[in-house]
Order: structure tokens, then sequence, then C-alpha cells
């Protein structure tokens, strides 16, 4: 008898405990059988790019219902726009509608060349933007200075969108220094990076990098819990990376028990990238 009442005391702890979490997932909108079919979770994200492919890569990500988080620079565009302009609001505003998320990628996509102490012992940032105005042109800013180009995307994201972005931000490149990252901390903002195996390869050159060999490396390679770098558009690559690896990539990860979540549920970026900027 006190073994079988230990038995259910166990039992009646475990299921009110079953019922508590499946209450807490309830009331974030989470079915049990969501929560238990992601036990595997990667988090794609894409850069803005010449937003070439951005229709078709929309395409797949609902067609295989994957919400991924985006980064967001004001770059030159296949079409002789920018990313953020206002032919491409529409477009910024249905990916928001349908649940994606979002963080800064700078408003020039301003490149991390180096750090420069000044004579009063602070630190400027010397920064190569590859858009705007001043394209390709090395410059140089402070800290507030540098914060203002991450406040741009989320103030024009608003904009077009009428929701706020998170608090999340990547440099371009993935180029920092400690110095940058703690001025971009003091304003607010929390870098992310990516996982060795989440560099899908698209910036490379496609001659060297063909796109079958590019889905086999990620297939091997890629884990639970790894951030995914992708873009939507790259000038340099002939052989469009997206959406030709894109859909056999989400359905090959799937097969392999992975599942797509956006850095809103990842453990060390979602209290950052549901701070609204």
């Amino acid at each position: 008898m006190r073994h079988g009442s230990r038995a259910g005391g166990t039992f009646m702890r475990r299921r009110g405990a079953a019922l508590l979490l499946a209450t807490a997932l309830a009331g974030a909108g989470v079915t049990s059988a969501q929560a238990a079919a992601c036990d595997k979770p990667v988090y794609l994200t894409f850069d803005t790019g010449h937003m070439g492919v951005a229709p078709l890569i929309a395409e797949v990500l609902n067609r295989h219902q994957v919400k991924v988080t985006f980064f967001l620079a004001n770059e030159k565009t296949v079409g002789g726009g920018s990313s953020l302009d206002d032919a491409w609001a529409p477009w910024w505003k249905a990916r928001a509608a349908e649940g994606h998320a979002f963080g800064s990628h700078t408003w020039d996509h301003d490149v991390w060349r180096g750090d420069e102490r000044t004579g009063d012992g602070g630190t400027v940032f010397r920064l190569r933007p590859t858009a705007g105005p001043v394209a390709f042109k090395a410059r140089t800013l402070d800290a507030a200075a540098y914060c203002r180009e991450l406040e741009r995307p989320a103030r024009r994201f608003e904009a077009m969108t009428g929701q706020k972005m998170g608090a999340i931000f990547r440099a371009p490149g993935g180029k920092t220094s400690k110095a940058l990252l703690d001025a971009a901390a003091a304003c607010g903002w929390v870098h992310v990076g990516w996982a060795p195996a989440g560099f899908l390869g698209d910036e490379l050159p496609s001659d060297r990098f063909p796109n079958p060999a590019l889905l086999a490396q990620a297939l091997r390679d890629v884990r639970a819990g790894d951030v995914l770098l992708a873009h939507l558009g790259i000038w340099a690559r002939k052989d469009p990376w997206a959406p030709a690896v894109l859909e056999p990539l989400i359905t090959g990860l799937k097969q392999r028990g992975f599942c797509f979540s956006t850095l809103r549920e990842h453990p060390q970026f979602a209290a950052a990238a549901k701070t609204p900027k």
C-alpha cells in the first residue's frame, strides 16, 4: 500500500505539472502538440539584400508555415530602389502580419572595420557602409551615432508595419568589437550572430560553392539550437541560393526532426527579441 500510495502521489504530481504546463502553453498560444514537436528548434534568419528573391522566399516560408527572423538595412535593390522604401513597405507589412520577428541590420549596412581611441579616452568606430549616399566610403561614428544607425531601421519598420521591432541587431558581416557591442548594449541592443554550421553559404561564389553542395553541407552539419544565416538576395552570386536551396533545406531539416522558430523563442535572445524598440 505504501508503494501504491507513493506511486499514486507521483502520478498526481506529474499530472498536475503537466496540466500547469498545458495551461501555460495555452496562454502563450502554443498547443502541447506544437511544444512536443519543437524539441529540436533551429532559428532561420534573413538579412536584407537586393530583394530580387524576396517574394519567392516569402512564398516558400508561407507554403511550409515557417517563421523566421529578418534583419533590416536599407540596401540597394534590383529594382533600383532600396529595401525599406515605399515600394517594399507592403511586403514588410505582410511579413509582420504573418508573425515573423525583426531586428536591425544598421540603416546603411555599415561594416565595422576597426576601433579608434579618442583624446578624451572614448572610442569611435571605423565603418564602411555598402548602402546609402556614402556607400563604399569609409566613415567614423561615435557610439551615439552608431546607435542612431541601429534605430533608423526600427523607426522605418514601425512606420511601414505599425509594429515595433525587437531590440536585436546583426552587424553587417557579423563584424564587431567588444567596444561596438558595449556601445550597442548601452542603447538597448543585443547582437545576434550565427552558428558555424548556420552559415548557409549564399554569399559565396556559386562556381566554387554550388547549391547542391551547400544544401548537403547544411543538412549534414546543422544541429538543434543553431541560428542559421541567409539573405534576401546577394549581388555577387550568379546561381541564386534562394529559393533553390531554401525549400529542400526546410523539408530536409523537418524530415530529420527539426522545427523552425523565431528568435523570440531562442533561450538567449528571446527577451531582447520581444522587447519593443
